[in-house]
């Protein structure tokens, strides 16, 4: 039948119970908090929202290093209610869409670069 592959693994002494468990734990959480610290790359047009953003905020960043999944808002990248009626004035002038302030989609459309990008689109199609 062979060996299993938890025993195989020299730094786990038993697969379970003791020391062998807690080793596999602890290698699960570094691979998935590993995982966690990996950044989405941008699409394209993402990268276009991600310049709007920079320069109708003027922020201090390089618009390549908004992580898309990450929050714009609180902490993500620190932007508040009225940083968010800037943008909305700046996709209206853009892309020729209205963003309404009391749309109850607000909170999904603006949570992250990639949710502001798709709402773009889909307003644009």
């Amino acid at each position: 039948m062979g060996v299993h592959p938890l025993h195989a693994q020299p730094h786990v002494k038993r697969a379970w119970g003791g020391v062998g468990v807690v080793s596999m734990v602890a290698d699960f959480v570094g691979v998935f908090e590993r995982a966690r610290c990996v950044k989405s790359e941008q699409t394209d047009f993402e990268r276009e929202i991600a310049q709007l953003l920079v320069s109708s905020l003027n922020l201090a960043l390089d618009p390549v290093s908004i992580d898309p999944e990450a929050p714009l808002f609180r902490e993500g990248l620190g932007l508040d209610s009225i940083d968010m009626l800037e943008i909305a004035l700046a996709i209206s002038q853009h892309y020729g869409i209205q963003m309404r302030s009391d749309d109850p989609e607000n909170a999904a459309i603006f949570a992250s670069l990639r949710a502001l990008a798709a709402a773009i689109k889909a307003r644009r199609a």
